[in-house]
């Protein structure tokens, strides 16, 4: 965790407005397509040091009398059981969830729509669910040639053979679990129908990267390009942009390629197209809000490499990514880093080649890294956590947060009654040990108290770590990467 390069405030007020005057300028109906994530989006607090993850959503908030809620989700991705990274469930569980979070704060859910549909019976089954949880859900079907072909696109082969979503209110937030599910043709399918239908309509997207008013090759953006490997997303300069007004913006590959699609559904409707450009579409302000570029510059060039990182372990555990891995490290080449520049890493190998003992390592807000290793009683992250508890609240090295006849019970019950043959504590039942003894030890009790401090500090571990550790990490919001190996050279591992 660096320092702070983004003022969230300014981004709230300045945002809202902006989306506000492109309400204004169309009237009736504005569909607005919200890339990225609306709730817990982790990717822009850590490349963008002072943005809270719930920023979209507090800003919408202000909006909400006039927004509906469509979510958008791609067909493949239920069928492939596609999981959303930072917080481990798939795509057809996170959009429940998100309704349920909507819904918890006064935002109105109006659809579900699944994209891409070729008749998929997960997506089937799916629709069939929402149904039953009362949930209207709507079909949207893959287009031959999409997004080249614009005859067949604009016609009743093409859009026209798409569910029509129902929507009640001005502003339509299309919005997904996840990138490439489908929100911009989504969005297009319901330009054309409301046209067909004689309402007027109108576009707008508010994606937050790659932010078009830094340079191409500003760490804040290729860091989107990592985010974004396994698409293959490619940032670029806006070219219909640079033509149109002869400034330099960036974008990326898919807005590019659909803009054409765009601009022949404006002509359809109104004989003229309000865009001249992607950039255009778009009313994202973040650029606008960075204080200090060099700190933001830094978050990025850490996020790149635990991106690498995580794509190096999900290969190890199965993973067909080498084109993504590929990607990762051209990037990292272009803009000279490597694996050594993450200190974390390099403090948890360097425990582990003095101890020869899986290790691992964390940062805290000051700077200062703190180890653990492999003992007797606790795995190496759970001894980390620990240390790097009792570092905070000030507690001398020696002096034992856990009592061995604290440890010793969980370990049996670990071993003689659940099956476990590890008899070492993972960082969940540290945890639970650590807030029984906080009721009667004063120590245990200030360590206990400084775990919130650990939110948003990068660690790392040796050995790739159990689900139930990494479960952990993710949290309490420690940005966890390990490394591509296991503490054993057994087939199977429980990951």
């Amino acid at each position: 965790m660096g320092k702070i390069g983004f003022d969230n405030e300014k981004y709230l007020n300045m945002q809202s407005e902006h989306i506000r005057e492109r309400m204004a300028q169309f009237g009736g109906k504005l569909y607005m397509e919200f890339g990225g994530k609306l709730f817990d989006d982790y990717h822009a607090s850590r490349v963008l040091p002072g943005f809270q993850p719930d920023s979209k959503l507090q800003m919408l908030l202000k909006l909400k009398d006039q927004a509906e809620i469509v979510i958008a989700v791609s067909a493949s991705a239920i069928d492939q059981h596609k999981k959303r990274g930072d917080i481990g469930i798939t795509y057809d569980q996170e959009v429940l969830r998100l309704i349920d979070l909507f819904r918890s704060v006064g935002l109105y859910v109006g659809s579900v729509v699944i994209t891409q549909y070729q008749g998929q019976q997960s997506a089937d089954g799916f629709i069939k669910r929402l149904g039953d949880l009362g949930v209207a859900a709507y079909r949207h079907y893959m287009i031959e040639g999409y997004p080249a072909n614009i005859p067949l696109i604009v016609s009743e082969d093409g859009f026209g053979k798409n569910d029509y979503i129902p929507t009640e209110r001005s502003l339509i937030v299309v919005t997904a679990p996840g990138p490439g599910s489908g929100k911009m043709a989504t969005c297009l399918s319901q330009l054309y129908h409301e046209h067909q239908r004689g309402i007027k309509a109108g576009y707008a997207k508010f994606e937050t990267f790659p932010i078009w008013n830094i340079p191409l090759k500003h760490p804040v953006n290729l860091a989107y390009e990592a985010a974004t490997a396994d698409l293959n997303d490619v940032n670029m300069i806006d070219p219909f942009h640079l033509e149109a007004y002869g400034k330099v913006a960036i974008n990326y590959n898919r807005d590019v390629e659909i803009f054409p699609v765009l601009q022949t559904i404006f002509k359809t409707i109104s004989g003229t197209s309000p865009y001249q450009s992607p950039t255009d579409m778009g009313v994202n302000m973040a650029g606008n809000c960075i204080f200090d570029d060099e700190a933001v510059k830094k978050a990025a060039r850490e996020e790149m490499i635990r991106r690498y990182y995580i794509a190096l372990c999900e290969q190890k555990k199965g993973k067909e990514n080498k084109a993504e891995i590929s990607k990762l490290e051209m990037l990292l080449n272009q803009e000279g880093l490597s694996t050594a520049d993450y200190a974390v890493a390099v403090a948890a190998k360097t425990t582990e080649e003095e101890t020869g003992e899986p290790a691992a390592a964390i940062e805290l807000p000051d700077g200062r890294i703190v180890t653990g290793k492999n003992k007797a009683l606790l795995g190496a992250a759970s001894a980390m956590l620990l240390n790097a508890l009792k570092v905070l609240a000030d507690i001398p090295d020696d002096e034992h947060l856990l009592a061995s006849e604290v440890i010793r019970p969980v370990q049996e019950l670990k071993v003689n009654y659940l099956g476990n043959h590890n008899p070492r504590l993972h960082t969940d039942e540290v945890l639970v040990a650590l807030s029984v003894s906080a009721a009667s030890n004063e120590n245990a009790k200030k360590a206990l108290d400084c775990l919130p401090m650990l939110k948003n500090c990068n660690a790392h571990c040796s050995v790739i770590l159990s689900s139930v550790d990494t479960d952990i990490f993710r949290r309490l919001r420690i940005n966890l990467t390990c490394e591509p190996k296991y503490q054993n050279k057994k087939l199977f591992h429980n990951n």
